[in-house]
């Protein structure tokens, strides 16, 4: 039964290595990921020590870390009894991957919480990390690799290259627990689309039916396909290897145009139509100056030889000038292409911020046939 479950195997990667010589195609490892089968997320809090003065300073939460971890080795002593300068309190997260047994280790990444200015040069002390549930499942402690710099004068210039009081310790936390997981003890497995859509949920399940029979991948929804899998757990592994590198024809994605009015950028998908249209757009400038201009001061004569100077006003004068650029105008024919749009844009020189007013006219209009996004 084994020997022709990997015969089977075996002839279906040839097949379709063979079929993607033909076919341009995604592979289902791309388009999906395996429900279930995800890295978990871990927090910690823990205390940096060998910090040459670029410390927390005496702050409350520093001190009393401190004196917390020393009292675990028997030793009292008052929070006057440490050096918050060389010492810093941070926050550790990592990211636990899926199958990560006990004893493996992980990355760590360090950001300090307090008033440290680098960490340059620190360690670790050891520091459990928790899940979401609360329980340990490492414990982190080494030194911190820091690439930013930070440096202070005397007359309180300073210097700042990337970011010092961020660090990392590679390979700095030991793994104590191991996150359970189903996949080996069910009989399918559900494979998640990153971007729902029923067309290509469709064409998944067709690959997977060419290949392990009618009726072995059923599409849930947009997001989800469920796939029968081998009920022996030994086979489970090999299974979805030939499982993820199955092509499938993805599905040309919802018509869309997405538009950054901060920065300018427009992203317009390949299947964008426009119905017939005329546009003309032009531009309208108004530029206004203002002058104070001073009148008044000259002497005055009030009688008997006697004069008297005349107190000096300012009188704003202002100037208004009105300009409008030519409207240029442009027709847009019955199933315009995304080039055609481009092109006609481009020929009148509209800037990015004309093309957004033009796209959101369109849309207005009715005549663009695709989701306007602005971000």
């Amino acid at each position: 039964m084994m020997n022709h479950f990997f015969k089977t195997l075996l002839l279906t990667i040839f097949t379709f290595v063979c079929q993607a010589n033909l076919v341009s195609a995604d592979r289902i490892k791309d388009l999906t990921s395996l429900a279930g089968i995800r890295s978990n997320q871990l927090v910690g809090y823990g205390v940096v020590v060998g910090l040459a003065g670029s410390g927390d300073g005496n702050t409350g939460i520093t001190l009393q870390s401190m004196q917390s971890l020393v009292s675990r080795f028997g030793i009292t002593s008052g929070l006057d009894g440490f050096n918050g300068d060389n010492a810093a309190a941070v926050m550790i997260t990592a990211d636990l991957p899926p199958f990560t047994k006990p004893g493996q280790s992980i990355d760590v990444t360090v950001s300090t919480v307090g008033g440290a200015t680098s960490l340059k040069g620190g360690t670790l002390l050891m520091s459990p990390l928790l899940g979401a549930d609360g329980e340990t499942y490492a414990i982190a402690q080494g030194n911190v690799v820091v690439g930013g710099l930070g440096v202070e004068g005397g007359d309180n210039s300073s210097l700042t290259v990337n970011i010092p009081t961020v660090g990392r310790i590679p390979r700095g936390a030991s793994v104590e627990r191991l996150v359970p997981t189903e996949f080996l003890s069910t009989d399918f497995v559900i494979l998640n689309l990153h971007k729902g859509d029923f067309s290509t949920a469709n064409n998944i399940a067709n690959a997977v039916d060419s290949v392990f029979g009618p009726g072995s991948a059923i599409p849930l929804d947009t997001n989800s396909i469920r796939v029968r899998a081998p009920e022996d757990p030994t086979q489970k592994v090999a299974f979805v290897s030939v499982l993820e590198n199955i092509e499938v024809q993805r599905s040309e994605p919802a018509a869309k145009i997405i538009v950054n009015s901060r920065t300018g950028t427009l992203v317009i998908s390949g299947n964008v139509r426009v119905t017939p249209a005329a546009v003309s757009h032009g531009t309208l400038s108004v530029k206004v100056s203002e002058d104070m201009e001073i009148e008044g001061g000259d002497a005055t004569a009030i009688g008997d030889g006697a004069q008297a100077n005349a107190e000096a006003t300012a009188v704003p004068q202002t100037e208004i000038e009105v300009k409008e650029d030519l409207a240029k105008a442009f027709l847009f024919d019955a199933g315009v292409s995304l080039s055609d749009l481009v092109d006609a844009i481009n020929a009148v020189g509209a800037t990015p911020s004309d093309l957004v007013a033009i796209l959101e006219a369109l849309r207005e209009a009715g005549a663009l046939n695709a989701e306007l996004i602005v971000i």
